[in-house]
């Protein structure tokens, strides 16, 4: 009875499971340009940028990922009806705030590990501060971003889960629905915690893939 349950509905949680690759994929990828945009904010020399960064990073940081999508999906159509977003939309924007926060502290101590002749190169040669930027700095921090990126993108991954409480159907919101229509709790979680499980391992394997592969090519 067990196998047939699992059987059954495995299907139908692999197809929810989509829904949350497709989710932690849009939060980590427009996650990375609210990043890297927070974390020129803070070791900006311009006070009033520095101040918008650190407090971007400080809010979002300290404060639940829980709570923040409550606010957005439940708390701000109060205070502006117009902004009353769908499950999915709320839930996204969630996440990319959320990620943008953490990502701009990676970005950041990867920024600041570039040696300071690195700088004083580009000065010499008459480049901007953001053409320093550009062309010089950031292009060189890629490869130290994949580890903390590849744990950022794991971790999102797990928490997407929480968009399960505003009603949006994912694979943690499939398998609760399953389970309450079915009364075989065990079963269905048990099934997607094996998903939870060969999500992680396949994008940690990929993570780690692409750090080698990066350490390889700069090596030639």
């Amino acid at each position: 009875m067990t196998d047939s349950v699992i059987i059954k509905y495995f299907p139908v949680l692999l197809k929810a499971s989509v829904v949350t690759i497709e989710l932690t994929a849009i939060a980590v990828t427009i996650g990375l340009v609210f990043g890297l945009v927070a974390a020129l904010f803070r070791i900006s020399k311009i006070k009033v940028l520095n101040y918008i960064g650190s407090f971007y990073v400080w809010l979002f940081r300290g404060t639940p990922l829980l709570l923040q999508i409550f606010f957005i999906y439940y708390g701000l159509p109060k205070i502006v009806p117009a902004l009353t977003l769908p499950a999915f939309l709320a839930g996204a924007i969630a996440l990319i705030i959320n990620s943008g926060a953490y990502t701009a502290e990676i970005i950041r101590a990867a920024i600041l590990s570039i040696d300071r002749g690195q700088y004083e190169a580009a000065k010499a040669l008459g480049m901007t501060y953001l053409q320093t930027m550009r062309y010089v700095i950031v292009p060189q921090t890629y490869k130290r971003l994949i580890p903390p990126i590849g744990n950022e993108f794991i971790a999102l991954l797990k928490d997407s889960s929480l968009v399960s409480t505003i009603g949006m159907v994912e694979l943690m919101r499939a398998a609760q629905l399953k389970a309450s229509a079915t009364g075989r709790d065990a079963e269905i979680y048990i099934a997607a915690l094996v998903i939870y499980l060969a999500l992680t391992t396949v994008f940690s394997t990929i993570f780690n893939w692409l750090e080698k592969r990066l350490g390889k090519y700069e090596q030639q």
